[in-house]
């Protein structure tokens, strides 16, 4: 045998063993999460939100405590539990229930103050949060915003566009054994006769005003059959209108769609930003992810001007830069901060989201800081960390009635 033939066939047991200990590890990992998710949420329940305190409740109505208890005495609305200490506790669907009462009952007051839905001349407002770097807290963020904006009475749909699928993980669904094929975004935008109605692939959630389209791997077949479509006769201009269209379909059910797009610049996220109003771009204050942001802006605006030279010009309501896992006290995190807003102004968002072990604390469960209490861990750093979500959503809702003309 020869030294060549010897060294292809090395190679070839090489290539045999790294593929089968990549297989071993990924059915090993699969069975894990599984295991995991199974002990954290067991099949026969379903993931469920916590209940409110009055208090919780009456800041999220935008009312006193003693209001929200005068209206319980007066029969207004649903009861609330009451616990033997006498506490009352609310579900999300009786706040909405209590929004819904509100908005038509106080003098002096506009209805979208409590009701915050979009009217009849008021556009979908679709925010796809974006960045070409992982690790820059964009599902965080995506599912924290959703949640938030679904706290606060928006109608809301949350769009997993990764096929990673963190945000459907932290939504309670296991991508590879919740999400069957053709159940993902794929059906309602893939090319052939598989395609699905968009109503058919979103999920209701625990979250009262809150649906889910998930995610998992099969999105990656976008990114390989849009291809063959442009080179199909009549086809190749319109894949960047798809995910669009898709949302035309349900745009009456909903005031804002939050889009998690993929950490990389392909045909799914060139079709997300097509849909969108409005971006967010998520950056990590460190001179190699602001580097990675620069060659991610370089390579959007010249992939959005083919869109515009075929006609598809788009207008945003808004673009933002927002900071992410910020550390005050990092000296040079500080620097790269001065540095973005020199640069973009009031394109950066006022408020950056600040670094805080409370986050991390609560994915290790699977879960958002919206959704685990406050009586669950150290109540100081739960409180700095729900500010700085609070700060930076509420800018955004800001940024959306802005939109709106309120």
């Amino acid at each position: 045998m020869t030294n060549a033939a010897t060294v292809r066939k090395t190679r070839h047991r090489s290539t045999e063993s790294v593929s089968a200990a990549i297989g071993a590890h990924a059915d090993s990992l699969s069975s894990q999460l599984q295991a995991l998710s199974e002990a954290l949420f067991p099949p026969v329940s379903q993931k469920t939100l916590r209940r409110f305190t009055s208090g919780e409740a009456a800041k999220l109505l935008k009312v006193s405590d003693s209001t929200l208890r005068k209206m319980t005495l007066a029969g207004e609305g649903p009861i609330p539990e009451t616990t033997p200490a006498g506490r009352r506790l609310y579900t999300l669907a009786q706040i909405n229930e209590l929004r819904r009462h509100l908005a038509t009952g106080v003098r002096g007051r506009e209805p979208h103050e409590f009701l915050p839905r979009r009217g009849r001349e008021d556009h979908l407002q679709v925010i796809s949060i974006t960045n070409f770097k992982g690790g820059s807290a964009k599902t965080t963020t995506s599912a924290h915003l959703a949640q938030y904006l679904a706290l606060q009475g928006f109608r809301v749909l949350a769009v997993d566009l990764d096929p990673q699928a963190s945000m459907s993980a932290l939504f309670g669904i296991t991508p590879e054994a919740d999400v069957k094929a053709n159940e993902t975004l794929y059906a309602a935008v893939r090319y052939d006769e598989h395609r699905r109605p968009m109503a058919e692939v979103i999920r209701q959630t625990y979250f009262d005003g809150l649906d889910l389209v998930p995610g998992n791997l099969e999105l990656m077949e976008f990114e390989h059959a849009t291809p063959m479509a442009l080179r199909s006769k009549g086809t190749h201009d319109i894949f960047y209108t798809r995910i669009s269209a898709a949302l035309d379909e349900v745009a009456d059910a909903y005031d804002v769609v939050v889009i998690d797009c993929p950490p990389h610049m392909g045909f799914l996220t060139l079709s997300g930003l097509c849909a969108s109003t409005s971006m967010i771009v998520t950056v990590h204050p460190q001179m190699l992810d602001v580097s990675s942001m620069s060659q991610f802006l370089l390579m959007t605006n010249d992939l959005l001007s083919v869109v515009d030279e075929a006609g598809g010009g788009l207008q945003y309501d808004f673009i933002r830069y927002l900071v992410t896992r910020y550390e005050p006290q990092d000296g040079p995190q500080t620097k790269v901060v001065a540095l973005l807003r020199n640069l973009f102004g009031d394109y950066v968002m006022t408020s950056p989201m600040v670094k805080s072990a409370a986050i991390s604390d609560a994915g290790l469960t699977k879960q958002t800081l919206y959704e685990i209490g406050r009586e669950n861990m150290t109540r100081s750093t739960y409180d700095r960390a729900m500010e700085s979500l609070d700060a930076v959503n509420g800018e955004i809702a800001s940024l959306i009635n802005e939109a709106w003309g309120r």
